[in-house]
C-alpha cells in the first residue's frame, strides 16, 4: 500500500503516555450494548476464580492496614477519582518505528474519511468523522476499561475507535496475518462500526440484544461484525480506485479476515470449535462480505440483516 507522502488525518488522539484512571473499571467495553472489536482469541476461561479474588481482596485490606494503598503503587503514586479523566503527557513519543505506525494509522484514517465522506455527500448526508485513540497497555473509555489484550475496538458512547498499536505486532506473529494493507482492514473495519452507529444500526441492534438470548444474540452480533468487514471492504475499493495499492494487497486483507474468523481463532486457541459461541462470523464468511464490498463499493452489498450470511 503506497501511503507515505498522503494526508494524515488530525482525528487522532496520542495517549501512550496517560496512565488510565480508576474510575470506569466497573464497565466492560464487550458486553451486549459495549464496543465492537477485532477478536483476539480471548474470552471466556480467561478471568479469575473466586478463590483468588478473595485472596487478592485480602491482601489488599492488610496493606491498607500496614499504611500501604496499593491502588497507589498500581498508578505509580497517583490517587485517582472515579470519573478522572486519563491525564496526558505532551507529545508521547515511542520508538522510530512506532512513530512510522503512528504516521500509517493517520494516514489509513484519512483515507477512511475520504471514502465515507464521499459516500454520505453522494447521499444528502454529512459523515462525522470519528477520533482513533492511540493508547499502551490499557485505556478508560466511555464504554468501559479495556486492556491492550482487547484487540481494536469501536466504542459508540464517545465515537471513537481505540487501538494499542502493539496489536500490529501480534497481527502478524500470532495470527499470521502481515502487511500494511492487513493493517488497514483492520482500521477500516472499527470505521465501518462507526459508519453503523451513524447510520443507526448499532442503536437498533443493541436495543433488540437486550431482549435476547445469549444464543440469539451472538447470530445477531455476527451480522454486525460481517457489515462492519463488508463496510471495510467498501473502503478498500475506493483505496484501489485511487491507484495506491499494491500488488497482494487484497490478499492480504483476505487473510486478516480469515486468520480472525471465530472457528479460526478457536481451533487456535482450544483446538475445537464452538458454533453457538461465534460472534464474529467464519473465516469464509468474514473474507466474502470483505470482498463483497470491495467488488461493488456499494452500501447496498452489504445488507448483513436481510440476507443470508
Amino acid at each position: 500500500m503506497e501511503w507515505r507522502g498522503r494526508r494524515q488525518s488530525g482525528n487522532v488522539e496520542d495517549v501512550r503516555g496517560s496512565r488510565p484512571s480508576r474510575g470506569g473499571f466497573g464497565g466492560s467495553p464487550f458486553g451486549r450494548g459495549g464496543g465492537f472489536r477485532i477478536p483476539t482469541g480471548g474470552g471466556r476461561g480467561g478471568g479469575m476464580s473466586i478463590g483468588t479474588i478473595i485472596f487478592l481482596v485480602v491482601i489488599y485490606f492488610v496493606l491498607k492496614m500496614m499504611g500501604i494503598d496499593l491502588l497507589q503503587v498500581m498508578e505509580g503514586g497517583q490517587v485517582g477519582s472515579p470519573g478522572v479523566e486519563q491525564t496526558e503527557i505532551q507529545s508521547p513519543r515511542g520508538s522510530a518505528q512506532e512513530e512510522e505506525t503512528k504516521a500509517f494509522v493517520a494516514t489509513v484514517l484519512a483515507e477512511t474519511e475520504d471514502t465515507w465522506n464521499g459516500i454520505f455527500q453522494a447521499n444528502g448526508e454529512t459523515y462525522q468523522e470519528p477520533k482513533l485513540v492511540l493508547f499502551r497497555d490499557g485505556i478508560n473509555s466511555a464504554c468501559g476499561m479495556a486492556s491492550s489484550a482487547s484487540g481494536p475496538f469501536y466504542c459508540p458512547g464517545d465515537q471513537k475507535v481505540y487501538l494499542d498499536m502493539a496489536f500490529f505486532d501480534e497481527l502478524a506473529e500470532r495470527f499470521d496475518a502481515s502487511g500494511d494493507f492487513a493493517e488497514a482492514y483492520v482500521i477500516a473495519h472499527e470505521v465501518g462500526h462507526h459508519v453503523q452507529n451513524l447510520l443507526g444500526i448499532l442503536p437498533k441492534v443493541n436495543r433488540e440484544r437486550q431482549r435476547m438470548s445469549e444464543a440469539a444474540s451472538n447470530q445477531l452480533s455476527i451480522r454486525v461484525e460481517l457489515q462492519a468487514d463488508c463496510f471495510a471492504g467498501i473502503w478498500g475499493k475506493y483505496t484501489e480506485q485511487k491507484g495506491i495499492l499494491e500488488k497482494g494487497d487484497l490478499e492480504e486483507a483476505l487473510n486478516a479476515a480469515t486468520q480472525i474468523g471465530d472457528d479460526t481463532l478457536q481451533k487456535r486457541t482450544q483446538g475445537y470449535v464452538v458454533p453457538e459461541s461465534f460472534n464474529h462470523g467464519t473465516s469464509a464468511q468474514r473474507s466474502t462480505w470483505f470482498k463483497r464490498g470491495f467488488d461493488s463499493g456499494k452500501l447496498s452489498s452489504c445488507d448483513t440483516f436481510n440476507n443470508d450470511i
